[in-house]
């Protein structure tokens, strides 16, 4: 009589592997679960940018005209008349209508002349056609701030 050959898992060997799967499941899904609590962070940073682009480029496309301050709504405002702008009460479009989601944001606009401290070659233009530069900061819940630049020129 011939004995044969068994073959197949141990209930060792198929512990063994249960725990040796356990233990690398609970590293990654540690590692998961830090990354996952600062998410938010780069949504929040995303947003930030998105919203100086967005307001940097409205200004941008404005008529050339002197610093001042505009009248809200700003639909109809020149460059120059973005100076000081602070949003109140989150994020509006050009008409003052809030955009959802933005709430907890802030938006502020400086434009001035640009100086020879910011670029001589700018500078040294004739007053009357001298740039403007724009510099747009929008700021989050948490008091994170990003800040574009941009240049305006009379053409």
């Amino acid at each position: 009589m011939t004995r044969r050959r068994q073959s197949g898992f141990t209930l060792i060997e198929l512990i063994v592997f249960i725990v040796i799967v356990g233990v690398g499941l609970a590293g990654i899904l540690s590692v998961m679960n830090t990354s996952v609590k600062s998410s938010a962070d780069p949504l929040t940073r995303k947003q930030l940018v998105d919203i100086s682009d967005a307001m940097l480029g409205e200004i941008l496309l404005r008529p050339y005209s002197a610093p001042s301050t505009g009248v809200l709504p700003r639909s109809g405002w020149t460059a120059g008349q973005y100076n000081n702008y602070t949003s109140a009460g989150g994020i509006t479009d050009v008409n003052g209508l809030p955009i959802t989601g933005l709430a907890n944001y802030k938006v502020t606009v400086s434009v001035a002349y640009v100086t020879a401290a910011d670029n001589a070659q700018l500078f040294a233009l004739p007053a009357a056609v001298r740039p403007l530069k724009v510099t747009v900061t929008s700021t989050d819940a948490s008091a994170r701030t990003f800040t574009l630049t941009g240049y305006r020129a009379s053409y």
